[in-house]
């Protein structure tokens, strides 16, 4: 896989961060998600709508300390 560096000002960058849903969360899959939700919102508003209510939701539960670490994931999935 080949990678780019960008040029971005330091406020885009910051508006970037307030999508990513953890910590660790990488710039390439925060924009990955944004262009999914914008591809999608011209397609089927209805539907995009709902997706921004679902990763808001997620989110929210992330904050308050509601979900799965990945290691945790694996044990319940036997991998």
């Amino acid at each position: 896989m080949s990678a780019t560096t960008i040029k971005i000002q330091n406020d885009t960058k910051a508006q970037i961060d307030q999508f990513r849903e953890y910590k660790n969360e990488s710039y390439d899959e925060v924009i990955k998600k944004l262009i999914f939700i914008v591809k999608n919102l011209k397609k089927e508003p209805e539907l995009s709508k709902e997706t921004i209510k679902a990763i808001e939701a997620a989110r929210e539960r992330i904050k308050k300390g509601h979900f799965v670490s990945e290691e945790e994931a694996k044990y319940r999935l036997g991998l």
